[in-house]
């Protein structure tokens, strides 16, 4: 089932199973085009440890919680971000998504401070508003024509992320969801050329890119103006933060361009992952009306007609079930790549320095050894007697480790509100006919949007 190498004292090395070096082409074409066909078919043939040449690149799978525990906390400082993020720093510049060491570490310390628990409390009512406003446009569009789901999910998730962590309204900037769109396409075009193709190439995808990163620059310099025109007040948002952080930098135009990335992987990694929670969760609600209507009787019995606040967050216990059913099926942190910086051994297995090691939530939270029934949803395997015993590590929607993901509270936050707001007034109903598939960018989203018809609840 393993091969053996020789290290230099002659004891043998277990090396992973895996496809031989012929079947290349076809890892390449899935890399390209099927990249969750490509982890599942991977585990299911190989196991929980799986060896993968891809083009110049030697890609080590593991899928087991041991392993991830391993790589993303126990060793972490062995592993960097590796394939995938290394050539997304091309598009996403130098944020706390791609930096590495000291750099990183400088980043967090300035960001941490805005997502303190006693901040996110004091936020959840600009949550419930901006949930209160989303709940109004689809009411206003009930038995019309379908609507992308997923737009509407961007648009919230931008509107709350603004307010929230930037003192913004980014309401304002019509384009940046686009933007956002343009910047994953590229990120990920980056990650299946391994950035061999040059960014000045005229490609109409690389065109798009730039226009969007231009697009996404002119908004980070009109929210620092802005801020400088209203008597440059400081405060504890993240916008705040990078500004005095930037400051500080002896090189002025260093520091600026840090703030620029810092911000344009904050505004996408801020709403892209909760939209795209919110907008899974709505389809499999849809997929199972006995789960919305139990969602529905909760909302109704914590909420009454109010907004929430933040206490309800614990009392709304069936939402966050189905919030993180929902996130173990399509996690938003789809897959977790690193690159061993020093030889390691993982699971009884050598890794070499220099390989590229993956852990992929998407496979680990669909592992039968793990989870019963794997591929159905249920999120009453959430419920709070019913999770003793399963690994820490065999749920890791949000990473792990150190590179655990900053905005996480702010995010949960917002997905349970908002679910138990659009659930307790309306139904929303897929389009006969349309293929939901899921499409592994940056984050897991529904490839071409969701369109959905809004009904209100009878």
């Amino acid at each position: 089932m393993f091969k053996r190498t020789r290290n230099p004292g002659g004891t043998p090395r277990r090396v992973p199973p895996g496809p031989p070096r012929t079947a290349t082409f076809r890892l390449l074409k899935h890399l390209a085009g099927d990249r969750l066909r490509l982890m599942s078919e991977a585990a299911d043939t190989y196991g929980d440890a799986v060896r993968m040449a891809i083009g110049p690149k030697t890609l080590y799978f593991f899928n087991h919680p041991d392993p991830a525990k391993h790589v993303l906390a126990d060793n972490a400082a062995n592993y960097h971000k590796g394939i995938g993020l290394v050539q997304a720093k091309r598009a996403l510049g130098d944020g706390l998504l791609t930096s590495e060491g000291q750099l990183w570490r400088k980043q967090r310390k300035i960001i941490q401070p805005a997502f303190q628990h006693k901040r996110i409390v004091s936020q959840a009512g600009i949550v419930a508003e901006e949930g209160a406003k989303l709940v109004d446009r689809l009411r206003a569009r009930a038995g019309g024509e379908p609507i992308d789901i997923t737009q509407e999910m961007t648009g919230l998730t931008l509107g709350v992320l603004g307010r929230t962590l930037l003192d913004a309204d980014l309401g304002a900037f019509d384009a940046v969801g686009h933007s956002f769109e343009a910047v994953q396409d590229q990120a990920m075009f980056e990650m299946v050329t391994l950035s061999m193709v040059p960014m000045w190439v005229p490609l109409p995808k690389q065109l798009r890119f730039r226009a969007a990163r231009r697009e996404l620059q002119r908004v980070v310099d009109a929210l620092v103006a802005h801020r400088d025109a209203a008597g440059g007040a400081i405060g504890d948002d993240v916008l705040s933060r990078l500004i005095v952080s930037t400051r500080e930098e002896a090189d002025p135009a260093v520091g600026e361009q840090r703030m620029r990335d810092e911000l344009v992987t904050l505004l996408l990694a801020g709403h892209e992952t909760t939209a795209s929670t919110l907008s899974w969760s709505l389809h499999l609600l849809d997929r199972h009306p006995e789960v919305a209507e139990r969602l529905r009787a909760e909302a109704l019995e914590v909420l009454g007609d109010r907004l929430p606040q933040h206490e309800d967050i614990r009392k709304l216990v069936y939402t966050n079930q189905v919030i993180s059913e929902a996130m173990r099926l399509y996690p938003p942190v789809w897959i977790l790549p690193r690159l061993a910086l020093e030889d390691d051994e993982i699971a009884g297995y050598h890794v070499p320095a220099g390989s590229d090691v993956v852990v992929c939530p998407y496979t680990m939270h669909r592992h039968p050894a793990f989870w019963d029934r794997p591929a159905e949803f249920d999120p009453d395997r959430f419920a709070p007697d019913a999770t003793a015993g399963r690994p820490r590590y065999a749920y890791i929607p949000f990473g792990a480790g150190p590179r655990f993901c900053v905005g996480n509270s702010l995010g949960l936050m917002e997905a349970v509100f908002v679910l138990a707001m659009i659930a307790r007034e309306l139904t929303l109903t897929g389009v006969p006919g349309h293929r939901v598939e899921a499409e592994p960018m940056l984050s897991l989203r529904a490839k071409g949007g969701l369109p959905m018809t809004v009904h209100k609840a009878a």
